[in-house]
């Protein structure tokens, strides 16, 4: 593995969602805007791009003080579509707001989005201010993270935005150009731009540091890392300890044992009567002090016969091994 700084990372491949490799992955920290992807995932299905939208005084009144913005305006008329460019690639929290405002206001987006978060299995997500805007006793997770990326990737309105590195933002009289502040994605400020990168969300503030996650494709892998708060190498690190994580997730993809699944904490359907029997000798062979879910358990071992269920036992326990 190379060697890191950062408090806590993950890499994982994107379509099987095995985590190939982490480190403190549960580990609740502030997310800074990379939270805004799962705002993302929790209100772009329910705001056309081709809607548009009069900005009121009220939807930008609490933008908070020293947010990153794109430039929206009171009174000025956008397309939905514009607001979340400027969301992706501005980092603007005053987009944020607006889309807020549209899905039901500030504190019910808050609440879908915490709902949203269970759903995916993203336990060590709280959410209270989805523009990531640092407030206190809000975290996510380098699992958290990743699995709100991966899950972003399956919806092309977020792929698009997600990946777009330049883009024209509307302005008194004319357009004027934004760029993503995904470094590795356009290479700005020096920072090599990565091959196959797709974006997905970086982020910072002065309490959550450099935060970022990243998914790249090559030679049909996808994978997504997850960085979270670099201690050493200035603001930029996160961009190379992201990129040391993918070149080593390239070359083991294959070769090494996964040690977790992005997919492994999502709540499963109740059994039906048939599956009973199967899920309460599942239970009762998997009764120890692992401290996983049962939900967790259910979903290594769904499906699988008896030595399958031995097998996949064993296994369970090597990948604690591995994360601890």
């Amino acid at each position: 593995m190379p060697e890191l700084s950062a408090l806590s990372w993950l890499v994982a491949d994107a379509g099987s969602g095995q985590v190939l490799a982490a480190s403190e992955a549960h580990r609740p920290l502030p997310p800074a805007s990379t939270l805004k992807t799962l705002f993302a995932l929790t209100a772009l299905p329910r705001l056309p791009g081709g809607m548009q939208h009069t900005v009121r005084y009220q939807e930008l009144a609490d933008v908070a003080e020293g947010s990153s913005l794109v430039g929206v305006e009171e009174g000025h008329s956008y397309r939905v579509a514009d607001l979340w460019r400027g969301v992706f690639l501005s980092s603007g929290n005053d987009a944020v707001h607006v889309l807020a405002s549209l899905n039901g206001g500030w504190e019910t987006t808050a609440h879908r989005m915490q709902a949203n978060a269970r759903a995916m299995g993203a336990l060590d997500t709280h959410v209270l201010s989805p523009d990531g805007y640092d407030t206190p006793g809000q975290v996510s997770s380098a699992y958290d993270l990743a699995v709100f990326g991966r899950e972003g990737l399956r919806n092309p309105d977020f792929a698009t935005y997600c990946s777009t590195a330049q883009a024209e933002f509307p302005g008194d009289g004319s357009p004027y150009a934004i760029e993503n502040t995904n470094r590795l994605l356009t290479g700005a400020d020096g920072v090599a731009p990565y091959p196959g990168l797709i974006g997905i969300k970086n982020g910072y503030t002065s309490n959550a540091g450099n935060t970022l996650v990243a998914a790249a494709r090559r030679g049909g892998h996808t994978l997504v890392v997850t960085v979270m708060n670099p201690q050493t190498g200035g603001g930029f690190a996160v961009y190379e300890e992201a990129r040391a994580l993918l070149d080593w997730g390239f070359a083991a993809n294959g070769l090494v044992d996964p040690v977790g699944s992005l997919d492994g904490l999502r709540p499963r359907p109740k059994p039906t009567a048939s599956a009973a029997p199967v899920a309460a000798a599942v239970s009762g062979a998997a009764g120890d002090d692992s401290g996983w879910p049962d939900t967790a358990i259910g979903a290594g071992l769904a499906g699988l016969g008896a030595a399958g269920v031995a097998l996949a036992l064993r296994a369970r326990g090597r990948s604690r091994a591995a994360r601890d």
